[in-house]
């Protein structure tokens, strides 16, 4: 418990760092004379980045453990930030959000894998991930807000100056509280113990060695593309002199709204894939109102979809730890982390090259529909052995 504790509270360093430059980046590439298309091409290429780090991190964590590829991820992004104070042209702004892209590439699977290994049980697994999700969610409560009152005061320059020192200093706490992974006992070369045969090797449930069907790995794809859109659309929508405040506010309405529902712990009891529907269907008619309804205010309907946010994401957490199976989990939090790239690099991309066509809102509601309709039926031979595995670790 105490390693969580530590843990949650780097997480909620890192994330109040990152999610305050939600209201900031889109504003601070306009003045720099980005356009609508080119803004996302940003949003979109930072994600992308994620890639080749996803790739590494799946490997990676599950052979040398979680310390060091957090303390990478948080020192690298927050000395990028440092740099990102003094760009001056689009293209600088391109060129470091794609390095802070691939750093941050290690941090999520890192903590998850972590945080997944302290217990066994599916139960207990299931209320870290929601621990995961609240401290995540307490962040991004304070944090677009308080970006834009900050920037509002220091201006750019100064905000980011402050936000990559907070993150350098978080990476250095880690290295010294995150405990470093146990030593693998290796039997010596000159060993007079008989060499291992294959049948006293232990046996790996079959459900646990088969890989994860990518079927599943298009549901973060498809979230992920609806919050690229909604990140991408909402700074824009905002005008006046005042824009940076109030997107900053409707983004913390946003959190507090997945705050609300993370913090239903009995939530955990239900199985992850009924939550799973039933957040996607909440999501999408949000984006729906988003698009057509607006005489329903804008914070009402982003406090809705936070909402179904907090049920969705732990949810999604508990899904993929049970198909990941022991050993596996840091190759699956990687998958997982690798779709989530993919969306979100996709989702701004297409919002800004069709925004002038489409409401970027309402792609983000066939997008989400798409996901619901892929979900297998609940008597599908997957579906039925996974919830009989919850259903049993539950109890």
């Amino acid at each position: 418990m105490k390693t969580a504790l530590w843990l949650y509270l780097f997480l909620f360093l890192a994330f109040f760092d990152l999610h305050a430059q939600y209201p900031i980046l889109t504003p601070f590439a306009i003045s720099l004379g980005a356009g609508p298309a080119f803004i996302g091409w940003m949003m979109g290429m930072y994600s992308l980045t994620h890639l080749p780090g996803n790739l590494l991190a799946g490997v990676l964590v599950d052979r040398n453990g979680s310390r060091r590829y957090i303390v990478f991820s948080l020192v690298t992004a927050g000395a990028i930030l440092l740099l990102q104070a003094h760009a001056q042209l689009p293209w600088h702004l391109l060129m470091l959000r794609a390095a802070s892209g691939f750093a941050l590439a290690f941090l999520s699977p890192a903590c998850m894998t972590l945080l997944a290994s302290l217990s066994s049980d599916a139960t207990e697994q299931g209320k870290y991930m929601s621990g995961h999700g609240i401290v995540h969610t307490l962040a991004s409560v304070v944090s677009p807000a308080a970006g834009a009152f900050i920037v509002a005061k220091a201006g750019y320059s100064g905000t980011f100056t402050t936000l990559g020192w907070l993150l350098i200093a978080t990476g250095i706490m880690a290295f010294f509280s995150v405990p470093a992974p146990a030593r693998r006992l290796v039997r010596p070369v000159n060993s007079a113990a008989p060499p291992l045969k294959k049948q006293d090797l232990p046996s790996v449930p079959i459900s646990d060695a088969n890989p994860v069907s990518k079927r599943y790995y298009l549901l973060p794809f498809f979230v992920s593309c609806s919050q690229g859109v909604l990140f991408f659309e909402l700074p824009l929508s905002q005008t006046g002199s005042n824009s940076i405040v109030s997107t900053g506010i409707l983004l913390s309405l946003l959190s507090l709204g997945a705050l609300v529902t993370l913090s239903l712990f009995f939530l955990n009891r239900f199985s992850p894939g009924g939550r799973i529907a039933v957040a996607l269907l909440g999501m999408a008619l949000c984006f729906f109102a988003l698009a057509s309804l607006h005489s329903i205010p804008a914070s009402v309907i982003l406090f809705m979809l936070g909402a179904a946010k907090g049920i969705l994401f732990p949810a999604m957490a508990s899904l993929f730890i049970s198909l990941g199976g022991p050993g596996r989990m840091g190759h699956t939090f990687s998958m997982q982390s690798i779709a989530m790239s993919l969306g979100a690099f996709a989702g701004p991309v297409a919002a800004g090259q069709l925004r002038a066509v489409v409401s970027p809102y309402f792609i983000a509601f066939l997008l989400l529909m798409v996901a619901l309709l892929l979900l297998p039926p609940k008597n599908s031979t997957k579906l039925s052995t996974y919830s009989s595995k919850w259903n049993g670790r539950a109890a």
